[in-house]
């Protein structure tokens, strides 16, 4: 295997990876068959590895560095979906997820190039779009949808949640929203942090701007991945969090759906 990636994260796009063949490979996490919670109807997820963020409630620590994943190649990870294609045809599709997909841009471009014209699938990209300034608008042509993960409003509170600036999402969800490209907005409540009145209006009406948002997903913060970070000797800072009551879950998606918003 030729690996002209470092696997190491960073503000840039890797460069693309081939292995002594010259096939087009990537990072990968893991696979899921049957999810109903990363876009529409039941979806083959591929979740690659690699991010440049540090969420405080990541849930996949382990998917942070990217050569922690099993290098792959485009066609091993088509036959994995091939096997569930003529069902995902007609009831949901193909969404890649991480990690951050972008960091490993030419391979989830090529598995999804692959998915909607030989398998003729919905296809849809999970991402916080830090990186998407760095690729053309062409990139997302065979996407049919982004699940959008817009972790907080307030600059200097998504700093402190993820470790990277805010602007570049809000750049990419005007962009995305100018391109007409459909669009989820994903958003993490974690009570402390992401569930001030405030915030959520601020929020709210900046999601009312963009074009095509078709709706809101409130996801509670939940804890599943805390015996990661221990296992990957990382500290955990949430250990005191407890998940947010239904009320406060209500109370959130009230409050986009007063602005017109559909919101879940």
């Amino acid at each position: 295997m030729t690996e002209h990636n470092t696997g190491k994260t960073s503000g840039l796009i890797a460069p693309a990876c081939v292995d002594e063949q010259g096939r087009l490979s990537g990072f990968v996490h893991s696979f899921e068959s049957g999810s109903a919670v990363d876009g529409p109807g039941m979806r083959f997820v591929v979740f690659v590895s690699g991010c440049q963020f540090r969420c405080l409630y990541c849930h996949n620590p382990d998917t942070i560095k990217m050569h922690n994943g099993n290098i792959m190649t485009v066609d091993h990870v088509l036959e994995e979906i091939a096997e569930f294609a003529s069902f995902l045809r007609f009831a949901g599709g193909l969404t890649i997820s991480g990690g951050e997909p972008l960091m490993q841009a030419d391979f989830v471009k090529e598995i999804f190039y692959l998915a909607k014209h030989d398998y003729h699938l919905h296809t849809a990209l999970d991402t916080q779009g830090f990186l998407a300034s760095q690729l053309a608008d062409e990139w997302f042509d065979d996407i049919d949808l982004v699940l959008l993960d817009i972790k907080h409003i307030d600059p200097e509170k998504y700093l402190a949640l993820t470790s990277k600036p805010l602007q570049p999402t809000l750049n990419f969800a005007r962009r995305l929203s100018d391109m007409g490209k459909k669009i989820w907005i994903r958003y993490v409540l974690l009570p402390g942090y992401t569930d001030a009145v405030e915030d959520v209006e601020k929020l709210a009406d900046f999601i009312t701007t963009l074009k095509s948002v078709e709706r809101v997903e409130v996801l509670p913060f939940h804890k599943m991945g805390e015996h990661k970070w221990q296992e990957l000797g990382f500290t955990y800072h949430l250990k005191d969090v407890h998940a947010p009551s239904q009320q406060q879950v209500e109370r959130v998606i009230n409050q986009f759906k007063a602005r017109g918003l559909t919101a879940c």
